[in-house]
């Protein structure tokens, strides 16, 4: 099975993260999308400064722009399967917890409408 990368949806078909990214200036989108592509390509082996651990499943995607880190939040869904859940710009050096808890809600919608019969 190939690796892929897909976009969270929420029940009535809306990809916040992709919002997030679609809204980037377009230097900064080419980057984003870049990183994305490493992390098909390279799936668990993607390492830092790319990619760390936050919370539980929860991961960030990082890219530094004059603005701050741009940080997509993901985890991985059977192995192979990468769900990107929520996009930011991150000031300050700690994820900011809502921001987290996000993510976790949507990993959590995500799992759960997956396991419906």
């Amino acid at each position: 099975m190939e690796r892929t990368v897909e976009y969270y949806k929420n029940a009535a078909g809306h990809e916040s993260a992709a919002g997030s990214i679609d809204g980037l200036p377009v230097e900064t989108r080419t980057r984003v999308l870049r990183l994305i592509k490493l992390l098909k390509d390279y799936g668990v082996l993607l390492k830092g400064p790319y990619t760390k651990q936050i919370r539980g499943k929860i991961r960030e995607l990082r890219i530094n722009d004059g603005h701050g880190a741009i940080i997509i939040l993901y985890f991985t869904y059977t192995g192979k399967r990468f769900i990107l859940l929520h996009g930011f710009i991150k000031k300050t050096d700690r994820t900011p917890l809502r921001e987290i808890e996000t993510a976790e809600g949507r990993m959590n919608d995500f799992i759960r409408r997956e396991n419906i019969p």
